[in-house]
């Protein structure tokens, strides 16, 4: 199997087991909310709630983004990943909001905990099902590099964080009598999912509007190419990032009294050392005469 189809599976098991993940968790904690009235659980609650909808859009999106370019998307479908984060985004800046709104109440009114034992042994639970689940998350980020499998991965990490916030509040208010604990926690649960959104938010806007790679790739990128003896120099380096898919496009200056077959084989060259170190990339290559001058940059 080759390692684009095998990233494939990977990306669509890791979807499946995020939505199946999510369900079981809503199931579980609707019930102990049901007979704890806790709002630190019911914040855990709705973002399990908000993460069933969001892995759902991340299964649907990676689908899309693995299907191959085709005559009216002829550099593919990537950019459906990044679409993907940024609906993940606002549903989850969404549940932060409504985190706020039933929380603020219970600070002004504070409300007992009935039940504390139950929410405790399901949150437990939740903890340990939410953290299998990103362990697989980023080994299939690591192999893959997914931005939509990243940000499932990224809110589900901050789920963890909830998880042991809403413990702490279930402990306090039920064993030392502490009440506010429960809606003060759950304040502070919204401050970092929203923090979490914005993370989210901004990793999918760089690849939605081409943001260049990272500057030590471009830098590696430029010593694979200039490591070919034939090379005389190269600028105009442009690169970019669509769901799987990697895109440099250069220009390699050449002795100009070269044969264009001569020039040919060398871009050919450069091109499959650039994929050696860059599975999978799209590589676009311009040959040009070196013309030294004060005028011509080496890069620019």
């Amino acid at each position: 199997m080759s390692t684009a189809k095998q990233n494939g599976r990977l990306m669509r098991l890791a979807t499946y087991a995020s939505v199946t993940t999510a369900l079981v968790l809503i199931a579980t904690k609707l019930g102990a909310w049901w007979l704890t009235g806790s709002v630190a659980l019911l914040s855990s609650l709705i973002d399990s709630m908000l993460d069933a909808a969001a892995s759902l859009v991340t299964l649907f999106a990676v689908g899309h983004a693995l299907a191959p370019a085709d005559a009216e998307h002829r550099f593919g479908h990537g950019k459906a990943e990044p679409l993907a984060a940024l609906v993940q985004a606002g549903l989850i800046t969404g549940s932060a909001l409504f985190l706020v709104f039933e929380a603020l109440p219970r600070l002004l009114n504070p409300q007992p905990i009935e039940s504390g034992s139950v929410g405790l042994a399901v949150m437990v639970f939740s903890i340990l099902a939410t953290f299998a689940l990103t362990r697989f998350q980023h080994y299939v980020v690591r192999r893959t590099g997914s931005t939509a499998i990243s940000a499932d991965a990224l809110h589900y990490f901050a789920d963890l964080l909830t998880n042991a916030g809403v413990i702490v509040a279930l402990i306090l208010a039920t064993q030392f009598n502490l009440i506010l604990a429960d809606p003060i926690i759950a304040l502070v649960i919204a401050g970092y999912i929203f923090w979490s959104a914005l993370k989210i938010g901004r990793s999918a806007l760089d690849m939605l509007m081409d943001r260049e790679l990272p500057d030590d790739q471009r830098k590696q990128i430029l010593e694979v190419v200039r490591a070919h003896p034939d090379v005389l120099g190269v600028h105009e380096l442009k690169t970019r990032e669509s769901g799987q898919n990697t895109f440099i496009q250069l220009h390699l200056e050449l002795d100009g009294g070269m044969s264009l077959y001569r020039a040919h084989v060398i871009a050919d060259t450069v091109e499959a050392d650039l994929q050696t170190h860059f599975p999978g990339a799209n590589v676009i290559i311009h040959q040009d005469p070196h013309v030294l001058s004060e005028d011509t940059p080496v890069y620019r």
